[in-house]
């Protein structure tokens, strides 16, 4: 993809109204960040149970909000170019869908206000659609605010002074689809001329810039979580949402709920961590040999006809992301792995992801059943001895697994390139392919199987080994 070529990095500065790309370094080099990483918005997190912030923040003329409809984002499309990106509503467009004020801090009664002091009650909302607080995009993204909580005693006055533009994301499925229907119809981008629909969240991401892709990663996991836990896993009442949106409790535990006859629910009692977005970890992993010139690539029964990836596996309880790759690689291919290097992580995987965590999950594969879980992948380069057989029969979940060299690599990822700017043409590639062959092995090499693109994690690992920028002994060149 030509944005990977472009950028190295997580943050975008504005300049005169533009965008520009900045790379993130530190001392040990430059940090590479995947596609739907790196994201831009300062989460303030501090000030989520803050019922007087949030209120203050919402009303803001500079808010925006990302809509979904049963996980599907609104988009906007221009006219003219047909181009599409995230469809960015005002509080304005979207306060018909939002129910009664105030938004944050409700109380029992539509129209009532809770306390802050009541933990329970925090930034509670219990009368509407569930709303989550992304956070602050900041002009300077080099200067973080600090935006401490004493300074919103007066909250308007604290909020006309934040340089930005505040994020929120609600998902309005629950809503009646006519009036979900007139209040797109009725915003400010459809008034424009724009054209506004719910979209695919998979057909949506081709459509993201850097930027909108990580913000789009934050919300839409996190009104996937809201919808998927509307009650208490450990007594089965119905949940409700505090924290604008990052924490989950049991109604319960209310001061007006009438528990006759119940047993007192166990999350009211010491520090349950129940109600916090879940984050699962997954490990992928290129295993190369000691030379550095070849590496394993496998592929699933479910995978289509010749697609090869790296393999991957979910962190089990009790394992270090280390001990995961040792694990999975052993389980999988029968393959013993050292030199375990980390090179980066890609939060909320995209499809093609998906399918290379089915490479060694299937266990799991009822988590898959809705699209776009909240996984974090974990990507890994790994030392194996090519002269030991590579064994499937243990799980018997891969169709294939076998080492390839850079050569048949490199020509399979020339061969299925959609453009040219995603063919790999460094110097140190053709030179070496030369060198090993004597013949130019990059041009006349047949593409012998389909491996992931670089919006991938896999696809990124892939390409960097083929590159060069990954050494033998795995010592990664430029990005850790």
């Amino acid at each position: 993809m030509a944005w990977l070529s472009k950028c190295h990095a997580a943050f975008r500065s504005r300049s005169n109204g533009c965008w520009s790309i900045r790379r993130i370094s530190n001392k040990m080099g430059e940090t590479f960040v995947n596609f739907m990483g790196g994201s831009p918005l300062n989460r303030l997190s501090w000030l989520r149970p803050s019922q007087g912030f949030l209120n203050a923040v919402v009303a803001s003329p500079a808010t925006r909000w990302i809509i979904f409809k049963s996980g599907m984002p609104l988009l906007a499309t221009d006219p003219n170019t047909e181009k599409r990106t995230l469809a960015l509503l005002t509080t304005k467009d979207v306060e018909p869908l939002l129910g009664p004020g105030p938004y944050f801090g409700q109380g029992q009664n539509p129209g009532e206000s809770s306390t802050e002091e009541t933990p329970i009650l925090e930034a509670a909302r219990f009368h509407g659609p569930r709303a989550v607080f992304l956070g602050l995009e900041e002009r300077d993204p080099t200067t973080a605010s600090a935006l401490p909580s004493s300074d919103f005693k007066e909250p308007e006055v604290a909020v006309a002074n934040i340089d930005g533009t505040p994020y929120f994301s609600v998902d309005v499925a629950d809503l009646e689809e006519a009036k979900v229907d007139e209040v797109v119809e009725n915003s400010e981008l459809a008034k424009s001329g724009v054209k506004v629909a719910f979209t695919d969240p998979r057909t949506a991401m081709g459509a993201l810039d850097v930027f909108s892709a990580a913000v789009f990663a934050s919300a839409r996991s996190m009104v996937d979580w809201n919808d998927r836990n509307k009650f208490c896993p450990t007594c089965g009442s119905p949940s409700y949402s505090l924290w604008a949106g990052w924490k989950l409790s049991c109604t319960t535990l209310l001061p007006w709920a009438d528990n006759t006859g119940k047993k007192p629910c166990p999350s009211g009692r010491g520090v349950q961590n129940f109600f916090h977005p879940r984050t699962d970890p997954v490990v992928i992993m290129l295993v190369m040999n000691e030379a550095g010139d070849k590496v394993i690539l496998g592929r699933n029964k479910r995978f289509p006809a010749k697609f090869y990836s790296a393999l991957a596996g979910f962190v089990e309880p009790g394992e270090s992301y280390e001990d995961a790759v040792r694990r999975e690689m052993w389980e999988e291919a029968g393959v013993k792995v050292w030199n375990i290097q980390y090179h980066s992580g890609q939060p909320w995987v995209s499809r093609e992801a998906l399918r290379h965590v089915r490479l060694c999950a299937n266990d799991h594969l009822a988590f898959f059943r809705k699209p776009f879980p909240a996984n974090l992948m974990l990507g890994f380069y790994a030392t194996a001895d090519p002269s030991k057989p590579i064994r499937m029969d243990l799980d018997n979940e891969l169709e294939d697994a076998r080492w390839y060299t850079r050569e048949e690599v490199l020509a399979s990822l020339n061969a299925t390139s959609s453009t040219t700017s995603d063919k790999i043409a460094s110097a140190w590639t053709e030179d070496k392919a030369k060198a090993q062959s004597g013949i130019d092995t990059v041009a006349k090499a047949e593409a012998l199987f389909k491996m992931p693109p670089t919006t991938a994690i896999a696809g990124v690992l892939i390409k960097h080994w083929v590159e060069g920028n990954i050494e033998a002994g795995n010592s990664v060149k430029g990005f850790l």
